[in-house]
């Protein structure tokens, strides 16, 4: 089944157990049945979930990650840059330092509230916008020290979520971004069209399909994103709302060579509903492997 898919460049990612690092999520499931669990299904990378899910002795993540065949591919932080920028340089450097140390090449990065969840959001003032993007910079500078890539990751219910603040920030800032198909979406950005317009500006991509119905109401403001996660507006690949072939097709075509990390972001209520996140990740990479297949014209 995922025989073609050494044509991409695939990774999991704890997410898609419900390993988040907002408190309260949902039921967390233990590093090493997430991780084996990954490793049945034949993936040999993943991301590392949030801070301090894995192990933060580099030998010993090697140690545990070696155990199942896999290696990381990068790390998710969410950091609130638009004050204190010294204590998020700090705490920056303390997961470069992690990662590059696990061999890991990507530092994924989000715009933090400063709130729990991601629920709510203030505005920010145009000061705070510039020193958001300057401490981003910043942070990309750090992490290249240790040869990382910084991506920005626009994401709900951070302050670079929109469609107006996607653009803003390509307009202000020389980082490229995480395209993560689902949170284009939710935030008002088709993520084809995206695709298409900045290619070059991608330098790591996660896959999601979403339920657009659900996802309207997000943006509408008539459904908090922790209750639309829980109502499963997220789904396999293939079986929602977004066209994943023609983003990996396009993004093939423009160059990108980088890693598509599947997520599909769950909260799990309870060990009864522990299965199923690796039966939806299954899914996901038959979908995968179909469109690896056509694309190479197989």
């Amino acid at each position: 089944m995922t025989e073609p898919l050494h044509l991409l460049r695939i990774a999991a990612a704890p997410i898609s157990w419900g390993v988040c690092e907002v408190p309260g999520w949902g039921y967390v499931l233990d590093p090493r049945t997430v991780l084996s669990e990954m490793a049945a299904l034949g993936m040999s990378a993943t991301e590392l979930g949030p801070p301090g899910y894995l192990p933060r002795d580099p030998a010993e993540l090697r140690r545990l990650l070696g155990t199942f065949g896999l290696t990381a591919v990068g790390g998710f932080l969410a950091l609130v840059l638009h004050h204190d920028a010294r204590d998020a340089l700090a705490r920056a450097q303390d997961t470069a330092t992690l990662l590059a140390a696990t061999g890991a090449e990507i530092l994924v990065l989000a715009a933090a509230t400063g709130l729990r969840g991601y629920d709510a959001r203030p505005q920010l003032t145009d000061a705070e916008w510039r020193t958001l993007v300057d401490t981003a910079a910043a942070i990309r500078d750090t992490a290249a020290v240790h040869g990382l890539h910084t991506v920005l990751h626009p994401h709900v219910g951070t302050h670079v979520a929109s469609r107006p603040e996607i653009e803003r920030f390509l307009a202000d800032s020389d980082l490229d971004l995480c395209l993560d198909t689902g949170h284009l979406l939710i935030g008002g950005t088709d993520p084809v069209r995206f695709a298409q317009r900045h290619a070059e500006r991608v330098g790591h991509v996660h896959l999601k399909d979403v339920r657009g119905a659900l996802a309207d109401q997000v943006r509408g403001g008539n459904l908090e994103y922790s209750e639309a996660v829980r109502r499963g507006v997220y789904v396999p690949l293939g079986e929602g709302d977004i066209d994943i072939a023609a983003l990996v097709r396009g993004m093939q075509a423009a160059g990108y060579r980088g890693w598509y990390v599947l997520e599909q972001d769950v909260s799990l209520r309870s060990t009864d509903s522990a299965r199923q996140p690796g039966r939806d990740t299954e899914r996901s990479l038959r979908h995968l492997a179909d469109i690896a297949l056509a694309a190479a014209g197989i």
